[in-house]
């Protein structure tokens, strides 16, 4: 049997192979961009608005995430986080940007509820809406990217993808 190769850390390595996507926002909502820096900390690279596109200059160890202007997770290629490939180029040199998609991954009903509540009531009112206690407390609980970047992370290093 093959041996599984570790996932990537979720942090910046180095700034050896550079490489160029354009990331496009195919979401109805402004999507944030998040480039992991090498202590793994988010830094705000701005929003993208709806059809509009973000062309980087970047590197191959270089992760990246991003998220609806709310906090919700948003996916990049289909993937939670984003790495990006080798760099190509044309004939005459000059760098081909990769096309990577950002889209609204497939929300549980409960993490779509769970948004549109945010959205509705104010966040002194939760309390007050007739509904069980747990979802009060998970319509509360606001998006956090560096608490996810930790769950991720987590969950990477016991499945090994």
């Amino acid at each position: 049997m093959a041996e599984q190769e570790a996932p990537a850390p979720l942090k910046s390595l180095d700034s050896h192979d550079p490489t160029y996507v354009v990331f496009i926002n195919k979401t109805n909502e402004n999507a944030e961009a998040w480039w992991l820096n090498f202590s793994g900390i988010p830094v705000p690279y701005g929003a993208i608005s709806p059809g509009n596109a973000l062309q980087m200059d970047t590197y191959t160890t270089h992760p990246w995430v991003f998220r609806a202007s709310d906090g919700f997770q948003l996916l990049a290629n289909l993937s939670e986080v984003y790495f990006p490939e080798v760099g190509e180029y044309e004939e005459d040199g000059y760098p081909l940007y990769k096309r990577v998609h950002v889209t609204a991954p497939v929300y549980s009903l409960q993490e779509y509820c769970t948004r549109m509540i945010r959205k509705m009531v104010r966040k002194e009112d939760v309390n007050k809406l007739e509904i069980a206690a747990f979802l009060k407390k998970e319509i509360s609980r606001a998006p956090n990217l560096r608490r996810d970047l930790k769950v991720l992370a987590a969950r990477r290093a016991t499945n090994g993808s």
